[in-house]
């Protein structure tokens, strides 16, 4: 089971920087720059919720499922 990571793809397609995001959700470049890269093990509901608020979109467009063979 693999969940891939469409944060930045969202944030491109909303013309938005790192430094941005960051800043209006509350949360560290570096805690970002990691979730972004997919190098985190777990998110909280919070912060998720935070970014879908200020990036207006859903979970869904931000986190994918893709079964691995």
């Amino acid at each position: 089971m693999a969940i891939i990571l469409r944060l930045d793809r969202v944030m491109a397609d909303r013309k938005m920087s790192l430094n941005e995001l960051a800043e209006k959700v509350g949360i560290s470049n570096v805690n970002l720059s990691n979730l972004k890269t997919g190098k985190v093990k777990a998110i909280r509901f919070s912060t998720l919720e935070a970014i879908c608020e200020v990036l207006e979109c859903q979970p869904g467009d931000i986190l994918e499922y893709k079964a691995e063979p």
